[in-house]
Protein backbone atom coordinates (compact mmCIF):
# COMPACT_ATOMS: atom_id res chain seq x y z
CA UNK A 1 0.00 0.00 0.00
CA UNK A 2 2.90 2.66 0.84
CA UNK A 3 3.43 2.43 -3.20
CA UNK A 4 0.14 3.58 -3.55
CA UNK A 5 0.13 6.57 -1.39
CA UNK A 6 -0.68 9.75 -3.64
CA UNK A 7 -1.99 13.42 -2.89
CA UNK A 8 -4.95 14.07 -4.75
CA UNK A 9 -4.12 17.54 -5.50
CA UNK A 10 -1.12 16.31 -7.94
CA UNK A 11 -3.57 14.31 -10.09
CA UNK A 12 -5.38 15.18 -12.91
CA UNK A 13 -9.11 13.34 -13.82
CA UNK A 14 -7.32 10.91 -16.73
CA UNK A 15 -8.34 7.15 -16.14
CA UNK A 16 -4.76 6.00 -15.05
CA UNK A 17 -5.09 8.41 -11.77
CA UNK A 18 -8.86 6.77 -11.23
CA UNK A 19 -7.35 3.90 -11.71
CA UNK A 20 -4.38 4.37 -9.36
CA UNK A 21 -7.13 5.66 -6.74
CA UNK A 22 -9.36 2.52 -7.42
CA UNK A 23 -6.16 0.34 -6.76
CA UNK A 24 -4.97 2.54 -3.42
CA UNK A 25 -8.70 1.49 -2.14
CA UNK A 26 -8.34 -2.45 -3.41
CA UNK A 27 -4.94 -2.81 -1.89
CA UNK A 28 -7.03 -1.63 1.68
CA UNK A 29 -9.25 -3.66 1.43
CA UNK A 30 -7.16 -6.62 0.16
CA UNK A 31 -5.52 -6.01 3.45
CA UNK A 32 -8.52 -6.28 5.43
CA UNK A 33 -7.56 -2.58 7.53
CA UNK A 34 -10.08 -2.28 10.35
CA UNK A 35 -11.85 0.83 9.40
CA UNK A 36 -10.18 3.70 10.99
CA UNK A 37 -7.06 2.42 9.01
CA UNK A 38 -9.42 3.16 6.15
CA UNK A 39 -10.04 6.47 7.04
CA UNK A 40 -6.80 7.77 8.04
CA UNK A 41 -5.44 6.39 4.65
CA UNK A 42 -8.65 8.21 2.89
CA UNK A 43 -7.92 11.40 4.50
CA UNK A 44 -4.39 11.23 3.69
CA UNK A 45 -4.77 10.65 0.01
CA UNK A 46 -7.62 13.40 0.17
CA UNK A 47 -5.41 15.73 2.07
CA UNK A 48 -8.18 16.61 4.13
CA UNK A 49 -10.72 14.65 6.71
CA UNK A 50 -12.89 11.96 5.57
CA UNK A 51 -15.32 9.80 8.00
CA UNK A 52 -17.54 7.00 8.18
CA UNK A 53 -20.77 7.95 10.50
CA UNK A 54 -21.71 11.02 12.24
CA UNK A 55 -20.69 13.92 12.72
CA UNK A 56 -21.13 15.04 9.34
CA UNK A 57 -19.84 18.34 8.45
CA UNK A 58 -22.14 20.46 7.15
CA UNK A 59 -20.48 21.81 3.66
CA UNK A 60 -18.87 17.80 3.55
CA UNK A 61 -19.76 15.65 0.41
CA UNK A 62 -21.58 12.34 1.54
CA UNK A 63 -22.57 9.05 0.32
CA UNK A 64 -24.98 6.65 2.17
CA UNK A 65 -24.49 2.76 3.02
CA UNK A 66 -27.25 0.87 2.20
CA UNK A 67 -28.08 0.87 6.21
CA UNK A 68 -28.50 4.81 5.93
CA UNK A 69 -24.46 5.33 7.42
CA UNK A 70 -23.30 8.23 5.68
CA UNK A 71 -19.24 8.19 4.06
CA UNK A 72 -18.40 11.69 3.97
CA UNK A 73 -15.17 13.70 2.23
CA UNK A 74 -14.78 17.08 4.61
CA UNK A 75 -13.72 19.23 1.10
CA UNK A 76 -15.75 22.27 0.39
CA UNK A 77 -17.10 22.78 -3.20
CA UNK A 78 -15.66 23.22 -5.28
CA UNK A 79 -12.92 20.62 -4.76
CA UNK A 80 -10.65 18.64 -6.59
CA UNK A 81 -11.04 16.61 -9.92
CA UNK A 82 -11.16 13.28 -8.12
CA UNK A 83 -13.12 13.71 -5.15
CA UNK A 84 -15.86 11.80 -6.41
CA UNK A 85 -14.06 8.93 -7.53
CA UNK A 86 -12.67 8.92 -4.36
CA UNK A 87 -15.93 9.16 -2.21
CA UNK A 88 -17.40 6.27 -4.23
CA UNK A 89 -14.28 4.17 -3.74
CA UNK A 90 -14.62 4.79 0.12
CA UNK A 91 -17.61 4.23 0.43
CA UNK A 92 -16.99 0.83 -1.47
CA UNK A 93 -14.43 0.00 1.05
CA UNK A 94 -16.28 0.77 4.04
CA UNK A 95 -19.12 -1.21 2.81
CA UNK A 96 -17.62 -4.06 2.28
CA UNK A 97 -15.03 -3.49 5.73
CA UNK A 98 -18.06 -3.01 7.92
CA UNK A 99 -19.82 -6.47 7.05
CA UNK A 100 -16.37 -8.14 7.52
CA UNK A 101 -15.92 -6.55 10.84
CA UNK A 102 -19.77 -6.93 12.11
CA UNK A 103 -20.76 -10.64 10.92
CA UNK A 104 -19.04 -13.77 10.35
CA UNK A 105 -17.40 -12.97 6.43
CA UNK A 106 -20.08 -14.95 5.26
CA UNK A 107 -23.12 -17.21 4.88
CA UNK A 108 -22.86 -17.85 1.28
CA UNK A 109 -21.25 -20.49 -0.44
CA UNK A 110 -19.04 -20.24 -3.26
CA UNK A 111 -21.96 -20.63 -5.94
CA UNK A 112 -23.83 -18.08 -4.63
CA UNK A 113 -20.95 -15.76 -4.49
CA UNK A 114 -20.33 -16.54 -8.15
CA UNK A 115 -24.02 -15.41 -8.98
CA UNK A 116 -24.07 -12.14 -6.27
CA UNK A 117 -20.54 -11.24 -8.57
CA UNK A 118 -22.78 -11.85 -12.16
CA UNK A 119 -25.79 -10.62 -10.80
CA UNK A 120 -26.95 -7.04 -12.12
CA UNK A 121 -28.74 -6.64 -9.51
CA UNK A 122 -26.16 -6.79 -7.09
CA UNK A 123 -24.59 -3.40 -6.27
CA UNK A 124 -20.82 -2.37 -6.89
CA UNK A 125 -20.47 -2.69 -2.91
CA UNK A 126 -22.02 -6.19 -2.95
CA UNK A 127 -20.31 -7.45 -5.96
CA UNK A 128 -16.80 -6.08 -4.68
CA UNK A 129 -17.49 -7.99 -1.44
CA UNK A 130 -18.36 -11.03 -3.06
CA UNK A 131 -15.38 -10.73 -5.48
CA UNK A 132 -12.89 -10.49 -2.51
CA UNK A 133 -14.44 -13.58 -0.62
CA UNK A 134 -13.94 -15.81 -3.85
CA UNK A 135 -10.30 -14.26 -3.55
CA UNK A 136 -10.73 -12.02 -6.68
CA UNK A 137 -10.21 -8.78 -7.17
CA UNK A 138 -12.11 -5.97 -8.83
CA UNK A 139 -10.34 -4.19 -10.81
CA UNK A 140 -8.06 -7.15 -11.76
CA UNK A 141 -8.48 -8.90 -15.32
CA UNK A 142 -11.41 -11.64 -15.02
CA UNK A 143 -12.70 -14.24 -17.53
CA UNK A 144 -16.45 -14.95 -17.56
CA UNK A 145 -17.18 -18.84 -19.22
CA UNK A 146 -20.76 -19.96 -19.93
CA UNK A 147 -21.35 -23.20 -20.02
CA UNK A 148 -23.28 -25.69 -21.42
CA UNK A 149 -22.82 -28.17 -18.87
CA UNK A 150 -20.13 -28.33 -16.19
CA UNK A 151 -16.92 -27.21 -17.31
CA UNK A 152 -13.69 -28.70 -15.33
CA UNK A 153 -11.48 -25.94 -15.65
CA UNK A 154 -10.67 -24.97 -12.15
CA UNK A 155 -11.83 -21.65 -11.16
CA UNK A 156 -15.53 -20.41 -9.42
CA UNK A 157 -18.51 -22.27 -10.59
CA UNK A 158 -22.26 -21.67 -10.54
CA UNK A 159 -25.58 -23.33 -12.15
CA UNK A 160 -27.16 -20.42 -13.36
CA UNK A 161 -30.41 -21.12 -15.40
CA UNK A 162 -29.67 -23.40 -18.17
CA UNK A 163 -25.89 -22.48 -18.48
CA UNK A 164 -22.83 -22.83 -15.93
CA UNK A 165 -20.84 -19.81 -15.28
CA UNK A 166 -17.14 -19.92 -14.44
CA UNK A 167 -14.95 -17.13 -13.15
CA UNK A 168 -11.37 -17.55 -13.91
CA UNK A 169 -8.96 -15.06 -12.79
CA UNK A 170 -6.77 -13.92 -15.89
CA UNK A 171 -6.56 -15.71 -19.48
CA UNK A 172 -8.52 -18.88 -20.13
CA UNK A 173 -6.26 -21.94 -20.94
CA UNK A 174 -6.60 -24.12 -23.95
CA UNK A 175 -9.78 -25.84 -23.46
CA UNK A 176 -10.06 -29.41 -24.38
CA UNK A 177 -13.93 -30.26 -24.43
CA UNK A 178 -16.30 -33.31 -25.73
CA UNK A 179 -18.08 -33.30 -28.77
CA UNK A 180 -21.21 -32.20 -27.66
CA UNK A 181 -19.80 -29.23 -25.33
CA UNK A 182 -20.38 -25.59 -25.98
CA UNK A 183 -18.36 -22.36 -24.17
CA UNK A 184 -18.64 -18.65 -24.61
CA UNK A 185 -15.91 -16.64 -22.53
CA UNK A 186 -15.48 -12.99 -22.19
CA UNK A 187 -12.99 -10.64 -20.28
CA UNK A 188 -13.20 -7.56 -18.29
CA UNK A 189 -12.35 -6.42 -14.69
CA UNK A 190 -14.34 -8.15 -11.67
CA UNK A 191 -16.47 -5.30 -11.22
CA UNK A 192 -18.02 -5.25 -14.59
CA UNK A 193 -18.29 -9.14 -14.16
CA UNK A 194 -22.29 -8.84 -15.00
CA UNK A 195 -21.37 -7.49 -18.19
CA UNK A 196 -18.75 -10.04 -19.06
CA UNK A 197 -21.54 -12.88 -18.42
CA UNK A 198 -24.04 -11.08 -20.51
CA UNK A 199 -21.41 -11.50 -22.80
CA UNK A 200 -20.37 -15.01 -22.72
CA UNK A 201 -24.08 -16.11 -22.77
CA UNK A 202 -24.22 -14.33 -26.21
CA UNK A 203 -20.56 -16.20 -27.37
CA UNK A 204 -21.95 -19.75 -25.71
CA UNK A 205 -25.01 -19.10 -28.19
CA UNK A 206 -23.01 -19.40 -31.70
CA UNK A 207 -20.62 -22.08 -30.24
CA UNK A 208 -21.01 -25.40 -31.80
CA UNK A 209 -22.16 -24.19 -35.22
CA UNK A 210 -18.20 -24.27 -35.97
CA UNK A 211 -16.38 -23.76 -32.83
CA UNK A 212 -16.83 -25.21 -29.75
CA UNK A 213 -15.43 -22.18 -27.70
CA UNK A 214 -16.68 -18.71 -29.03
CA UNK A 215 -15.12 -15.73 -27.41
CA UNK A 216 -17.05 -12.20 -27.19
CA UNK A 217 -14.16 -10.46 -28.88
CA UNK A 218 -14.21 -12.43 -31.92
CA UNK A 219 -17.63 -12.17 -32.47
CA UNK A 220 -17.64 -8.54 -34.10
CA UNK A 221 -21.07 -7.26 -35.84
CA UNK A 222 -22.68 -11.29 -36.17
CA UNK A 223 -22.96 -10.37 -31.85
CA UNK A 224 -25.83 -8.00 -33.32
CA UNK A 225 -27.67 -11.15 -34.69
CA UNK A 226 -27.72 -12.35 -31.36
CA UNK A 227 -30.41 -9.36 -30.21
CA UNK A 228 -33.35 -10.95 -32.81
CA UNK A 229 -36.65 -12.23 -31.47
CA UNK A 230 -37.48 -15.68 -32.26
CA UNK A 231 -40.08 -14.56 -33.91
CA UNK A 232 -37.81 -12.44 -36.37
CA UNK A 233 -36.25 -15.22 -37.18
CA UNK A 234 -39.61 -17.33 -37.62
CA UNK A 235 -40.28 -15.08 -40.39
CA UNK A 236 -36.93 -15.62 -43.01
CA UNK A 237 -38.00 -17.46 -45.56
CA UNK A 238 -34.28 -19.46 -45.75
CA UNK A 239 -34.18 -20.48 -42.31
CA UNK A 240 -37.56 -22.14 -42.79
CA UNK A 241 -36.40 -23.66 -46.06
CA UNK A 242 -33.65 -25.37 -43.85
CA UNK A 243 -35.98 -26.45 -41.64
CA UNK A 244 -37.92 -28.29 -44.45
CA UNK A 245 -34.03 -29.45 -45.41
CA UNK A 246 -33.68 -30.94 -41.76
CA UNK A 247 -36.13 -33.58 -42.56
CA UNK A 248 -32.43 -34.98 -43.53
CA UNK A 249 -30.47 -34.11 -40.70
CA UNK A 250 -27.15 -35.37 -42.63
CA UNK A 251 -27.88 -32.72 -45.46
CA UNK A 252 -27.26 -29.78 -43.08
CA UNK A 253 -24.55 -30.86 -41.52
CA UNK A 254 -22.76 -31.26 -45.14
CA UNK A 255 -24.32 -27.64 -45.55
CA UNK A 256 -22.51 -26.14 -42.04
CA UNK A 257 -19.50 -28.06 -43.14
CA UNK A 258 -19.22 -26.36 -46.71
CA UNK A 259 -19.67 -22.74 -45.44
CA UNK A 260 -17.12 -23.41 -42.72
CA UNK A 261 -14.51 -25.02 -45.23
CA UNK A 262 -15.79 -23.09 -48.57
CA UNK A 263 -14.78 -26.54 -50.45
CA UNK A 264 -17.23 -29.71 -51.46
CA UNK A 265 -13.70 -31.78 -50.85
CA UNK A 266 -12.76 -30.19 -47.28
CA UNK A 267 -16.59 -30.14 -46.64
CA UNK A 268 -16.12 -34.35 -47.51
CA UNK A 269 -13.69 -35.19 -45.34
CA UNK A 270 -15.26 -32.99 -42.50
CA UNK A 271 -18.18 -35.07 -42.34
CA UNK A 272 -16.63 -38.20 -43.72
CA UNK A 273 -18.47 -38.64 -46.96
CA UNK A 274 -17.09 -39.06 -50.61
CA UNK A 275 -16.95 -35.65 -52.20
CA UNK A 276 -18.97 -36.78 -54.87
CA UNK A 277 -22.04 -37.32 -52.32
CA UNK A 278 -21.44 -33.85 -50.95
CA UNK A 279 -21.56 -32.58 -54.59
CA UNK A 280 -25.03 -34.08 -54.78
CA UNK A 281 -26.76 -33.14 -51.84
CA UNK A 282 -25.58 -29.33 -52.27
CA UNK A 283 -26.96 -29.80 -55.87
CA UNK A 284 -30.35 -31.07 -54.63
CA UNK A 285 -30.14 -28.15 -51.50
CA UNK A 286 -30.16 -25.54 -54.12
CA UNK A 287 -32.95 -26.59 -55.97
CA UNK A 288 -35.27 -26.58 -52.93
CA UNK A 289 -33.68 -23.38 -51.28
CA UNK A 290 -34.24 -21.47 -54.78
CA UNK A 291 -30.37 -20.24 -54.75
CA UNK A 292 -26.99 -20.79 -55.92
CA UNK A 293 -23.93 -22.16 -53.72
CA UNK A 294 -21.55 -21.59 -56.09
CA UNK A 295 -21.50 -17.99 -55.77
CA UNK A 296 -19.82 -16.45 -52.84
CA UNK A 297 -23.49 -14.30 -52.64
CA UNK A 298 -25.73 -17.46 -52.06
CA UNK A 299 -22.77 -19.18 -50.09
CA UNK A 300 -22.84 -15.63 -47.71
CA UNK A 301 -26.62 -16.04 -47.87
CA UNK A 302 -26.82 -20.10 -46.50
CA UNK A 303 -24.38 -19.16 -43.66
CA UNK A 304 -26.21 -16.31 -42.65
CA UNK A 305 -29.27 -18.55 -42.52
CA UNK A 306 -27.23 -21.67 -40.87
CA UNK A 307 -26.32 -19.19 -38.35
CA UNK A 308 -29.68 -17.79 -37.75
CA UNK A 309 -31.29 -21.43 -37.37
CA UNK A 310 -28.46 -22.00 -35.03
CA UNK A 311 -29.20 -19.13 -33.00
CA UNK A 312 -32.96 -20.37 -32.70
CA UNK A 313 -32.22 -23.67 -31.36
CA UNK A 314 -29.92 -22.04 -28.75
CA UNK A 315 -31.63 -19.54 -27.47
CA UNK A 316 -32.91 -19.68 -23.33
CA UNK A 317 -36.55 -20.10 -23.32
Amino acid sequence: MKGLLLRLSALDANAENAVRVISFFDELVAGRVDVDTLVRAASQLAECPTGIGEPVPATAAVRYLPDGTPVWLGRSAPGLALDEILLERLAIAAAILLDHTSAPPTGLGDAALVELALSTAAGEAERSRALHLLGLRPQAKLAVLASVRPLEVGGHTAELGALHAVLLPGAVPDLDLEADMRVGVATGTGIDAPEAWRQARTAVRFAGYGPRVVRWADLGALAVLASLRLADIAEVEDVAALDRLAEDQDTIEVLKAFCVTDSVRKAAALVYRHHSTVAARLVAAEARLGFSLSTTEGRRRLDLALVLRHLRETAQR
